[in-house]
């Protein structure tokens, strides 16, 4: 998924944070936001919360679908 991950950070620059959590590495981090399944997405609002989670495989399309949800302009004004 990181290919997607970059194009998508690249489209949505300045309007949504994408972060990529190394399980092994910050192990508290993913304890914290209960991963337990590799790749797993985790959409969370301007204030923190949690509005989304998938956990498996999401291409590009799907990703865009949450964005749009969660009414994130894909076109920058």
């Amino acid at each position: 998924m990181a290919p997607i991950l970059k194009e998508l950070s690249e489209e949505y620059k300045g309007r949504v944070e994408i972060r990529v959590i190394e399980v092994y590495q910050e192990k508290e981090l993913t304890r914290v936001n209960g991963i337990r399944l590799i790749p797993t997405q985790i959409f969370f609002d301007s204030k923190n919360q949690e509005v989304f989670r998938h956990q498996g495989f999401m291409d590009k399309a799907q990703i865009k679908q949450v964005f749009d949800k969660m009414g994130v302009d894909p076109v920058r004004k």
